[in-house]
């Protein structure tokens, strides 16, 4: 089970958040997601980097089949200006960086973040594949794509070459169902976001506005948390999803989920949820 550190609203020390990543590398995961963009504020771009290298340059030796993955593609400015770029000589810049700042020779899993749509998709995609003939990164993915854009990758990559595809996918966001599907169909890893439902509060409630999850995990004595995520493993064998964790025992709780059994009754109605009515 990966971990995902992205921190955008509210932050741990650094301390803690390295407690935090080494709990999660402890319990036996072996994938840490991160951005470029991932940071407090547009001036710190690249912190989350920063400090994923640090947590695993001080956990001693890195555990067997660590994967550090990360992603480019999106650019952040003074004033906090968002945008989107995929030329060619910003994605060769922003793999440099994310490799000073990783202190590797080459990134794990490299991704792009979002789609820039003043851009072709196909010309897009060869400019990952360059990186990866270049030895600048190990292996390819995609974030935030619809099934359109995944064939395309996979053309371009050719068989075998688009890794994963990370988009968003939860009890309350199941819009990327049928890119679930045709990912397992081609053998892609399928990474869901925000997989217990979002920052802000939707993780720490998904028990409350799916009631399933917290009845599930009551009669299993675990966190209505831990049953969404083995719920979701259970959707496909590329199916991995990459909850955040800002505490240790969220990381831990995270971790266990691989190895709750789930009996088809359960996982039925987990796949029946519907969210609590909203008041007018």
């Amino acid at each position: 089970m990966p971990v995902s550190m992205n921190s955008q609203d509210v932050y741990p020390d650094e301390a803690d958040a390295i407690r935090t990543i080494h709990a999660a590398l402890d319990a036996g995961i072996t994938l840490l997601d991160t951005a470029d963009c991932y940071a407090p504020s547009w001036d710190r771009f690249g912190h989350n980097e920063l400090l994923v290298a640090k947590a695993v340059r001080t956990y001693g030796s890195k555990p067997d089949g660590l994967v550090v993955a990360t992603k480019g593609g999106i650019t952040r400015g003074r004033g906090e200006t968002w945008g989107r770029d995929a030329s060619p000589e910003y994605l060769r810049r922003a793999v440099e960086g994310s490799l000073h700042r990783l202190g590797v020779e080459a990134i794990d899993l490299y991704q792009w973040h979002r789609p820039d749509r003043t851009r072709d998709y196909a010309e897009v995609i060869g400019t990952f594949r360059q990186l990866a003939d270049d030895g600048l990164v190990r292996a390819v993915g995609i974030s935030n794509a619809n099934i359109e854009e995944i064939g395309i990758a996979i053309d371009v990559l050719g068989e075998g070459g688009l890794a994963s595809v990370q988009n968003e996918f939860s009890p309350r966001h199941r819009d990327s169902e049928d890119e679930l599907r045709f990912c397992a169909d081609h053998g892609v890893a399928f990474l869901p976001w925000s997989p217990l439902g979002g920052t802000g509060g939707g993780a720490r409630a998904v028990g409350d506005e799916f009631a399933v999850f917290a009845e599930i995990g009551a009669a299993h004595r675990v966190s209505p948390q831990q049953v969404v995520l083995a719920w979701e493993l259970s959707l496909a064998d590329v199916v991995i999803p990459i909850p955040g964790a800002r505490r240790a025992s969220s990381a831990h709780d995270s971790a266990a989920a691989a190895d709750l059994e789930l009996t088809a009754d359960e996982l039925a109605r987990c796949s029946a949820a519907r969210g609590a009515p909203t008041a007018d």
